[in-house]
């Protein structure tokens, strides 16, 4: 099967024929037909996050389910699926107590040593367990959701990471609150769906923060109340002074140590700051001592504190019932093989969110 191969850091992605497993116990088999263009695979081509190379990204993703393995009973063949990056197992302390997206537990039977892909000899990794940009992916089952028939499987795939992420970070991690007032650095896939999520739960001002002002532009449409442009001002200062003294709660969407230092400034007493950008794992956030007095909290958020099969399903109805706009995230779509392109005007923030064509349904 064609997969785009990631060989090293700082490196285009490459077009190689890789031999895939058949599903063992667990698992599924799933002929990918869209997959988002990300921020997060983005950091392993740049090297900003380590991988196991040569590997296959692609973490946002949805298709249609070929084969199952052993003890499979979630999804059927034929089924049309969202593909989670998480798999959570369903009964460790995590998903017992609501909180599967912090789980670890493998969910498979398939050994380090017993790759789903290779290349040649060469074992292959896929990132998250997915490995979506490839016109198939053998993975856990557990991280499967089906979804309706009139829903697009690029509706679908959006759902599986910037929507998540976004709408979960405001409804499930921070809980914000009808009147409060919300800051968020980023206006790209995930910062929009923080945007539009702020707006149903019913915050009285949304300010959105980026240094491109077209970005800024289509914030406006998804739900903010005011923008900063970043590159011609404090941002900080000015979402203070638009505010009243700071925002109730801050959102980093880029995954920079900087951004994150500035949610947490943007924050009034008493306010949150929550990460949800995929900060380099040797930076460090640095905030003020004061925290003790200012009881403000700096708070992470991993895939929006997703209850898969809670959340995805709710968000879709919110989308069909025309409160959640996913179709307008898209401003470019791409052919498989011009994946190289699709992350050169990712980098440049250009666009919102791009989708891969990798399949048909």
């Amino acid at each position: 099967m064609k997969a785009a191969v990631l060989n090293a850091a700082q490196t285009p992605l490459e077009m190689a024929d890789l031999t895939i497993d058949e599903p063992g116990a667990g698992e599924a088999l799933v002929r990918v037909v869209t997959a988002g263009v990300c921020h997060s695979d983005l950091h392993f081509i740049e090297g900003t996050y380590p991988g196991r190379y040569p590997m296959v990204l692609g973490h946002e993703v949805a298709g249609i389910v070929e084969e199952l393995g052993p003890g499979v009973t979630n999804v059927a063949k034929g089924d049309r699926v969202i593909m989670g990056f998480v798999q959570p197992c369903g009964h460790c302390n995590y998903c017992d107590s609501g909180r599967p997206n912090l789980c670890g537990t493998p969910t498979t039977a398939r050994r380090p040593d017993q790759p789903a892909l290779t290349l040649g000899d060469q074992p292959v990794s896929q990132m998250a367990n997915v490995g979506g940009f490839a016109e198939q992916s053998v993975m856990p089952a557990s991280g499967l959701l089906k979804i309706p028939d009139d829903i697009s499987l690029d509706v679908a795939a959006l759902v599986g990471c910037s929507v998540m992420t976004g709408y979960g970070a405001v409804v499930n991690t921070a809980k914000v609150e009808p009147g409060s007032s919300v800051a968020v650095i980023g206006a790209g896939g995930v910062g929009l769906n923080i945007i539009q999520a702020a707006r149903l739960a019913g915050a009285s001002q949304i300010i959105a923060v980026d240094m491109v002002e077209h970005k800024l532009g289509i914030a406006k449409d998804f739900g903010a109340t005011d923008t900063v442009n970043a590159g011609e001002t404090d941002a900080i200062q000015a979402v203070q002074q638009l505010s009243g003294g700071g925002v109730d709660f801050g959102f980093e969407a880029i995954g920079l140590k900087a951004t994150s230092e500035q949610a947490y400034e943007m924050a009034k007493r008493g306010g949150m700051a929550v990460v949800v950008g995929m900060v380099p794992p040797m930076e460090k956030i640095e905030v003020s001592g004061m925290i003790w007095m200012q009881e403000k909290t700096l708070k992470g958020s991993f895939y929006g504190s997703a209850r898969f099969h809670t959340d995805m399903p709710r968000i879709l109805e919110l989308y069909k019932q025309g409160k959640l706009d996913i179709d307008g995230l898209v401003t470019k779509r791409w052919e498989f093989d011009e994946i190289n392109e699709a992350f050169d005007m990712l980098k440049s923030g250009e666009v919102a969110r791009s989708v891969l064509a990798i399949g048909s349904e």
